[in-house]
């Protein structure tokens, strides 16, 4: 990344090298959160010498949207993050008919939710968002697909699978459905299959 930004670098002495010049064009980097870039003098077998220093924090995805026009990641914040082929992460996956507007503005609070509570994290496997907004989930265990409809009040509709869960699901009957919609307000409609 220095090199990038200045070729000529390591022909440099440290005084003709300027570190704020560095941290801006790194921080320009859309994987990197933040850089801190100084120099230090540092005593090596009884010669003093320089030394840049380049700390970078990188941007920490949380969850990877893939549509027909590409594919990227988001951090906390709803930024976006390029896909490299050097680097994966393991995050859920949304996919689907997905602005990125609609990603970082309505996705990633649902996303961030899940991502906190240790059921749900380990419970949804991925996300797909039909061409109305309809939020379809992916779970690791059972044979069935849950419908959340509009992602608002996802927090009550997932307070109400969690109970259809416990109540229903836990008596042995985690394949006997094949949709479980959570569409409709207060309530939870099953499909048998």
């Amino acid at each position: 990344m220095v090199k990038a930004t200045d070729s000529k670098i390591f022909s440099k002495t440290l005084d003709e090298i300027n570190s704020e010049i560095f941290e801006g064009e790194i921080e320009k980097i859309p994987a990197i959160l933040s850089a801190d870039v100084y120099k230090l003098m540092v005593n090596e077998k009884g010669a003093y010498k320089g030394v840049l220093v380049v700390k970078v924090k990188h941007r920490e995805p949380v969850m990877r949207v893939i549509t027909s026009n590409g594919s990227y990641y988001l951090d906390k914040y709803g930024v976006r993050i390029p896909v490299s082929t050097k680097y994966s992460t393991n995050v859920l996956v949304a996919s689907g008919s997905i602005s990125e507007k609609f990603a970082s503005e309505k996705l990633l609070p649902f996303i961030l939710y899940v991502e906190d509570d240790d059921f749900w994290n380990a419970q949804i496997e991925q996300i797909y968002v039909e061409e109305d907004g309809d939020i379809l989930l992916t779970p690791l265990v059972g044979g069935h697909i849950i419908e959340l409809g509009e992602v608002d009040n996802f927090r009550e509709k997932l307070h109400v699978m969690s109970e259809f869960y416990k109540q229903v699901l836990a008596k042995n009957n985690w394949d006997k459905y094949e949709k479980i919609s959570l569409k409709y307000n207060n309530q939870v409609v099953a499909k048998r299959r």
